[in-house]
């Protein structure tokens, strides 16, 4: 390996994570985003190739950025077709090898990632790229194919979007931790009671099932239904089935174990001590084959 080859592989691992954040906010699921990412290393060395890139983390974030709108826009159609509600792919606990995990801000939650399947893609990346990545008009403009000044208008029709449609996430305080291990613990229980009391009087359950036989294609409203269906859940347990809490995209959440292996995975948005949002994912092609918890 060349001097200028060992130099670029070292600068693109240590951007890794940003990029495979950038492709993850914007296609949704983290086995697109990587190959989102490999596919622009390929690019990258064949550019450098060609003329040197003197900043390399800027020419990827483009590079990546439009490769990850494309898959986007073609996953559209498929979504459309997808069979009950579609969920990003959670992002559970800490990856244990830092190249692989994902630069995203706090405020990217699992509820947030879901809002964000109602843009077009050229609102979404609009948004992603400049809220939370910070990436100013001019160079997103050069993503989309628009003008700076139409990005700005797209950003500004996402943000109103977002901000009507995201509920609003609790900052972590006592009351909110006293929240996730009450709501963790009605669960486990099968406590309706329980989670009646910890349940928004509007919340909002949906469940991604991929299609599977047995899963519920409609989302839930109201809290004695959703209330019901996680006392549904818990009694479907097997033996030897158990809770395990963590987090999913930096929020609250739990996942359901046999051993280590995952059958599903919940995320739930809380505000004002209330659980606001329940999603369950439990297509196998989103969730991790194991997990240590």
């Amino acid at each position: 390996m060349t001097d200028r080859a060992a130099e670029l592989a070292a600068e693109y691992t240590r951007i890794r994570p940003r990029l495979v954040g950038v492709a993850y906010s914007l296609v949704g699921t983290l086995a697109e985003a990587q190959d989102v990412v490999s596919d622009c290393w390929l690019r990258l060395t064949a550019a450098d190739a060609h003329d040197p890139v003197r900043d390399v983390e800027a020419w990827s974030v483009v590079a990546v950025a439009r490769r990850a709108v494309d898959v986007l826009r073609s996953a559209r159609v498929q979504r459309e077709e997808y069979v009950g509600p579609w969920l990003p792919e959670p992002l559970v606990g800490v990856a244990a090898d830092p190249a692989e995990k994902v630069t995203l801000d706090d405020t990217v939650s699992f509820a947030l990632m879901v809002v964000l399947e109602t843009l077009t893609p050229a609102e979404r990346t609009a948004w992603v790229l400049h809220e939370v990545f910070g990436m100013p008009f001019p160079e997103i403009a050069v993503v989309v194919g628009r003008s700076p000044a139409a990005v700005r208008q797209l950003a500004v029709r996402a943000r109103a979007h977002v901000a009507a449609g995201a509920p609003r996430v609790d900052v972590e305080t006592a009351e909110h931790r006293r929240a996730v291990d009450a709501f963790v613990r009605a669960v486990g229980q099968g406590d309706l009671r329980g989670l009646v009391a910890v349940l928004d009087p509007d919340v909002l359950l949906t469940t991604d099932g991929g299609g599977m036989l047995g899963v519920a294609r409609r989302p839930v409203l109201g809290a004695d239904r959703v209330g019901r269906f996680l006392v549904g859940v818990r009694r479907k347990m097997a033996a030897g089935e158990r809770i395990a809490p963590l987090t999913v995209n930096g929020g609250p959440g739990f996942a359901v174990l046999t051993g280590n292996a995952t059958r599903f995975v919940c995320a739930f948005t809380l505000h004002d001590g209330m659980v606001k949002r329940v999603d369950f994912v439990v297509a196998p092609a989103k969730l991790p084959r194991e997990l240590e918890v």
